[in-house]
């Protein structure tokens, strides 16, 4: 073969290979994953049955979701001991709860940091978290993508999800603690996917539900800035929700702040002593209930899913409004 010849082979298998890298895909990021798996979300008709583990507790829960007609419908509900079950129907969202009428708010969110996830605004979690795709695995026989979300500070716990490989549907989903072991934990065991709504799906979507209420309206008390203020919040956090109301069933009048980072609700109360010097820490799972007597003999209650030391922290911090905040 003449040398020119040779060269022009070389070359044109040169260009080839460097045609076929620049043509192979890039892998989706750790954020676009994020994005893919609420889309999935609200796209497929599906049944999730899965377990929520912590503490050595396991409960059954299915989670399952359609569009049928004009109504785009979640369910969920808990399969053992007490019932609790709740239908999101659009934008509102029906409690069955035990001992308590079922009502119907609008504005509301399913509860649990399982649904706070499908419904995050990412670009504001992603503020405060740090999102890695550390690989790939198996879960319920289906192949996933694994995605870390690491908090960039050591205040505030840390998520796992796993992703179905082929539609991007949450399958499994742990909290984790800054050594990265779990300490909650929702597990998808079998999940369907249907071409179209189950027959119970289907009358869920016509069914006569409670007249929907305003979540402003459920809850009278007016927002209101307090006498109150942390001095330190998590990275992230910032509050959303502050007023001045009667706990229910009692009449004991607390301030109350909701605290939020886009993803982890922490709720802080404050009131009239009604316990000595010291503190009562309770856990269960990632939620840590804490109550203390502060230096201004005020009693403060924070609830959330951070870890113990962070509730610490912000109790510590709350100091009257007129002393100012710290940044």
């Amino acid at each position: 073969m003449p040398l020119t010849s040779l060269l022009r082979v070389v070359v044109l298998a040169l260009l080839a290979c460097a045609f076929s890298v620049q043509a192979e895909p890039a892998p989706p990021s750790a954020g676009a994953l994020l994005q893919q798996m609420q889309r999935a979300y609200r796209h497929y008709t599906f049944e999730l049955s899965m377990v929520r583990v912590r503490q050595g507790s396991v409960e059954p829960i299915r989670f399952s979701h359609a569009v049928v007609g004009n109504h785009e419908l979640t369910h969920y509900i808990y399969l053992n001991g007490r019932p609790s079950e709740y239908l999101k129907r659009d934008e509102a969202i029906t409690f069955f709860e035990a001992g308590v009428d079922p009502y119907t708010l609008n504005g509301a969110r399913l509860p649990g940091f399982w649904n706070a996830m499908l419904a995050m605004n990412v670009a504001r979690v992603l503020e405060s978290y740090d999102p890695v795709v550390t690989g790939r695995n198996r879960i319920a026989g289906l192949p996933v993508q694994v995605v870390r979300l690491a908090p960039k500070d050591g205040s505030k716990y840390g998520f796992v999800l796993w992703l179905e490989q082929e539609s991007g549907l949450l399958l499994r989903l742990d909290l984790i603690d800054e050594a990265g072991d779990p300490i909650e934990q929702f597990m998808g065991v079998d999940l369907r996917l249907h071409t179209e709504p189950p027959a119970w799906l289907r009358k869920l979507a016509q069914a006569d539900l409670p007249a929907p209420v305003d979540v402003t309206q459920a809850y009278q008390a007016p927002q209101q800035s307090l006498g109150w203020a942390p001095g330190w919040l998590p990275k992230g956090f910032q509050i959303v929700s502050s007023d001045r109301h009667q706990l229910a069933g009692t009449q004991q009048s607390v301030d109350y702040m909701m605290l939020s980072d886009g993803l982890v609700d922490v709720s802080v109360y404050l009131s009239s002593p009604d316990l000595p010097a010291g503190q009562q820490l309770v856990r269960q799972g990632g939620t840590s209930l804490l109550r203390v007597l502060n230096d201004h003999k005020v009693e403060v209650t924070i609830v959330g899913e951070v870890p113990a030391e962070t509730a610490r922290r912000i109790a510590d911090s709350l100091h009257p409004l007129a002393k100012g905040i710290s940044e």
